[in-house]
């Protein structure tokens, strides 16, 4: 049996109360960008749903695209009937005989949604369940633990029936609620940072910072094949700023080359990163920072980098174990990219014994003692090119680009 169409199920956007509406109508029109490429879909929305009728387009076509879309709770390929009680069975046996493997348990589940319906709840359970104990020798009902759960709404156009849920990547769709720059490394965690804050709504623009000729262009193009895989979520490019660092970090270790110097370099980057964040519209910065982690992730770093900036910074890992970010790596298709080998510009002039406890005053004070920085950074500004990254090229190619 081909199911004729999916149901998808909105997530917490429901609750938005007067903006329900809005959030409701955003998911939609993220919904049709990601399927986009099979223009006989049909989209009907209700009430905290999307009705996706399928036209003879395979469900398995449609089934991995969907579940990239934030914003969706869950989904299911749903088969439809009328509502004549002979429809009704036949429809229940033909799904259930339908499965493989055959169930060896299984358990009926009615929603009746049309209330006018001459049969109550536990009246079409036995009905349904019944026919189907009588077709499939063998199978019998457990309502607690079943192989397979039969869930049929009776609506008043008809009813329709699954038994699969699929879970979405649930969130808000992105943008929602506002804009934000992403520093994006070459590393794992910041692409992990940058999805957990579109799921958010978070529509993103990212930095990255580079020190070309010190870290190769093959770097840089890893971080370009991190943002076309980030922007497969973000359902459309995703604007990456490259950044050359290197003239402000060789004029800064020549100033100063001591144990906190990584906090300086982080306090510049910030700077820049808000500078391009707000000439964007964006109303945040997100990085992909998890307390304790390096030297710079202290709390007392944080607080001394953060005070560099006015605007909101935003850390979506600071509180998980590494461990936790790899499998949200891996799940997100990000892992086998992150792990090539790449020159981070952090690593540059690195001291032996980076500051993890710096005194903001002090560091203040050492960049007071620094007049040329404003316009180092000016000119990392002015240097930075921007592209447009896009899920077009495949990760088969991106990664090819490495061996």
């Amino acid at each position: 049996m081909n199911p004729e169409l999916v149901l998808v199920r909105l997530g917490e956007l429901t609750l938005k109360g007067r903006n329900r509406q809005r959030f409701e109508r955003a998911v939609l029109q993220h919904i049709k960008r990601a399927l986009g490429e099979f223009p006989e879909l049909e989209y009907k929305p209700e009430f905290g749903r999307v009705k996706i009728y399928l036209n003879g387009r395979s469900y398995s076509d449609i089934a991995g695209p969907l579940a990239a879309v934030f914003g969706i709770s869950s989904f299911s390929p749903v088969y439809a009937a009328s509502l004549e009680p002979e429809a009704l069975q036949a429809a229940a046996v033909g799904l259930m005989q339908a499965l493989e493997p055959a169930p060896r348990t299984f358990k009926v589940s009615v929603r009746r949604v049309n209330k006018s319906y001459p049969y109550d709840t536990h009246e079409l359970n036995r009905l349904l369940g019944g026919c189907i104990l009588r077709a499939l020798p063998g199978i019998k009902v457990d309502v607690h633990r079943p192989d397979i759960e039969l869930k049929a709404e009776i609506r008043s156009e008809g009813a329709l029936f699954y038994h699969q849920v699929t879970e979405g990547a649930g969130g808000f769709p992105v943008g929602t609620n506002g804009k934000a720059a992403l520093m994006l490394s070459g590393g794992i965690d910041s692409p992990v940072a940058g999805y957990l804050a579109m799921r958010q709504g978070l529509e993103l623009e990212a930095v990255h910072f580079h020190s070309y000729p010190y870290t190769s262009e093959r770097s840089q193009d890893k971080v370009k094949d991190l943002a076309r895989k980030l922007s497969q979520y973000a359902g459309g490019p995703v604007r990456l700023h490259m950044v050359p660092l290197t003239d402000l970090q060789t004029a800064m270790h020549r100033a100063y080359g001591g144990n906190l110097y990584i906090t300086l370099l982080r306090r510049s980057m910030m700077r820049i990163a808000a500078r391009i964040a707000e000439a964007n519209g964006a109303g945040a910065i997100v990085t992909g920072e998890s307390l304790g982690q390096v030297a710079s992730q202290t709390l007392p770093s944080m607080n001394a980098i953060n005070a560099a900036v006015r605007i909101p910074v935003i850390r979506p890992l600071v509180c998980m174990e590494k461990r936790e970010i790899i499998r949200l790596s891996e799940r997100i298709g990000t892992y086998e990219i992150s792990i090539l080998p790449h020159e981070d510009c952090c690593t540059l002039f690195l001291p032996p014994n980076p500051s993890t406890n710096p005194k903001l005053k002090v560091v203040e004070s050492m960049e007071d003692k620094m007049p040329w920085l404003k316009e180092a950074e000016d000119s990392a500004i002015l240097r930075t090119e921007t592209v447009h990254a896009d899920a077009e090229r495949t990760e088969d190619d991106a990664l090819s680009a490495f061996f």
